[in-house]
């Protein structure tokens, strides 16, 4: 693990988006599947017309393959969108998009739940299936069904 960097170091927060610090170590259970969930509650990001800020939490599950996204490091990227100017619909598909090029898991996906502004919120969800794998059937299905009580 003398790859990681950010994690048992002091850190300097990044408020610029910053898709170069997520980090990944190995998967030890390659043998099986599994569930690995991220819940960040207290996500903040900038509407990109009127620069008001965003407030969500943002719930990111998936099924690991060879490679594993470190926390830290997953907290450091989503503290980076702090002054990011990006939809919140934009958001979700970012960060699903980073995380699918930084450790191809079989399968992922990214719930974002805005507080409500101008009396409206939004819960962008997105999903993905490895191609060639029975993921894809899965993402279907969760797609189809996906439910918002968290």
């Amino acid at each position: 693990m003398d790859h990681l960097k950010n994690l048992g170091n002091s850190t300097d927060y990044i408020f610029e988006y910053r898709p170069d610090v997520l980090e990944t170590f190995d998967n030890k259970h390659l043998d099986r599947d599994y569930w690995v969930r991220f819940n960040a509650p207290e996500f903040t990001g900038l509407c990109p017309i009127t620069g008001q800020p965003d407030f969500a939490a943002i719930y990111i599950n998936y099924v690991p393959d060879v490679k594993m996204v470190e926390s830290k490091s997953l907290k450091l990227y989503l503290f980076s969108f702090r002054n990011h100017g990006a939809f919140h619909e934009d958001c979700v598909n970012i960060i699903m998009n980073d995380l699918i090029k930084l450790m191809e898991p079989k399968y992922i996906e990214v719930t974002g739940k805005f507080l409500p502004r101008g009396g409206i919120s939004i819960f962008p969800y997105t999903n993905y299936g490895k191609p060639g794998t029975d993921y894809v059937e899965l993402s279907k299905f969760r797609f189809r069904n996906h439910d918002l009580k968290e």
